[in-house]
């Protein structure tokens, strides 16, 4: 071995030009190709080989190509499983496949792990729950920017009967109290105008849309003809929202969303009757089977010294929560808000209202309300109202 080290050298350096010479003289002498096998390094043994036999090594370039398209292919086919898995899982999306179709989805999931298909998963958790239908919050429930959309109840209620009239709507602002009596029945119309409309869609990734929304409600004293059937009252309620995609659970409920909005609420009246307020309020959503419920808490930007209504905030509250139930076009919601005070500041209000289908466009309307700031004008007034009308079917 060791005299073939030192002659290797030699070999090489005298093979090559010598085979070369040969060649031309005597084919059967020995070869360049030949003079590789002497090599014992395996490397440099095969360059010797391809250099002596004119071969070019391929480009890895495309089989580089083919294995990661091979692999993107893969990752593609295991991210659909495991979303068919999940959504089978899920009650609303798989309870009507055959059980086969069920088990067989459902072993794909225990075996298939893939980080792409977790984040789709999680992007789509709630797809056509009670809040995602209102909100488009899943990846795939997106409709896009500058659509329609209900917002809140929207109805019209011909009768609507309080307790107790309020006939000097008063405020701690002197100018905004009224001194002399109005003429007003304790039987009106009410009504109810509110829609939203998406401006702009996943500012942040994949998620966080901005909304835009206009509420508008009016009591209309039409069955008073001695005072000219004025409106009483109209609230004007224009906000901008940030609304988040959520996935959480808290005792079986889901939590599908959160959200903060700038709010501005006023009555366009002069003083004495003037009344406004500005808000930013954050939300949380939650949703369960046939049951969604939404939590707020907001902050009142201060308006100074020139303010209507100096202490709305321990009348409307500080805060409200609203829990929905909804099956088979029957809608039960209970509005509740309060101070979040107690003693001489602590006030609230409870609202009731149900919708059954009367027909395929509308619902008939009951609406229960007791407390304070049922409107704006009436604030801080302790009243108890009872209304009855139609409303519209969900139209979104």
């Amino acid at each position: 071995m060791t005299h073939r080290i030192r002659l290797l050298p030699l070999v090489i350096g005298v093979t090559f030009p010598l085979g070369a010479q040969a060649q031309d003289a005597d084919s059967s002498q020995a070869t360049p190709a030949e003079a590789c096998f002497l090599l014992e390094n395996d490397a440099a043994r095969l360059a010797c080989y391809d250099a002596a036999l004119g071969r070019t090594a391929a480009d890895t370039r495309h089989a580089d190509a083919q294995a990661l398209a091979a692999k993107e292919a893969e990752a593609q086919a295991r991210a659909q499983a495991r979303a068919e898995a999940r959504a089978t899982a899920e009650t609303e999306a798989g309870q009507d496949l055959p059980l086969s179709q069920r088990a067989r989805r459902r072993m794909g999931a225990w075996f298939r792990v893939d980080e792409a298909a977790e984040a789709d998963l999680i992007a789509n958790a709630g797809r056509g729950s009670l809040l995602d239908s209102r909100w488009e919050l899943a990846k795939d429930s997106k409709l896009g920017v500058f659509q329609l959309r209900a917002y809140k109840p929207m109805y019209l209620l011909p009768a609507f009967w309080t307790s107790r009239v309020n006939e000097m709507p008063s405020s701690p602002n002197p100018d905004n109290t009224v001194t002399e009596a109005q003429e007003l029945q304790d039987i009106e119309a009410k009504f109810q105008l509110s829609f939203k409309t998406k401006f702009a869609e996943n500012v942040f990734g994949d998620n966080g849309d901005i909304w835009g929304a206009y509420t508008q409600s009016s009591r209309w004293q039409v069955y008073n003809g001695e005072e000219s059937r004025p409106f009483r009252e109209t609230n004007y309620e224009p906000e901008v929202m940030l609304v988040f995609r959520s996935n959480y659970g808290i005792a079986g409920w889901k939590g599908r969303m959160t959200g903060i909005a700038l709010n501005h609420q006023s009555n366009g009246r002069s003083d004495p009757l003037s009344r406004s307020w500005n808000r930013v309020i954050g939300t949380v959503g939650m949703d369960r089977e046939n049951w969604a419920l939404v939590l707020r808490s907001w902050y009142r930007v201060p308006d100074g010294n020139d303010d209507d209504n100096p202490d709305i905030e321990n009348y409307i509250g500080r805060g409200d929560a609203m829990l929905t139930y909804t099956r088979d076009g029957h809608v039960f919601t209970v509005l509740g808000r309060h101070s979040l005070r107690g003693g001489d500041e602590s006030y609230g209000a409870l609202q009731l209202d149900y919708g059954f289908p009367i027909s395929r466009a509308f619902r008939a309307h009951v609406q229960v309300f007791h407390g304070y700031g049922e409107s704006l004008i009436d604030y801080n007034h302790k009243a108890t109202y009872v209304g009855l009308g139609i409303s519209l079917l969900d139209w979104y």
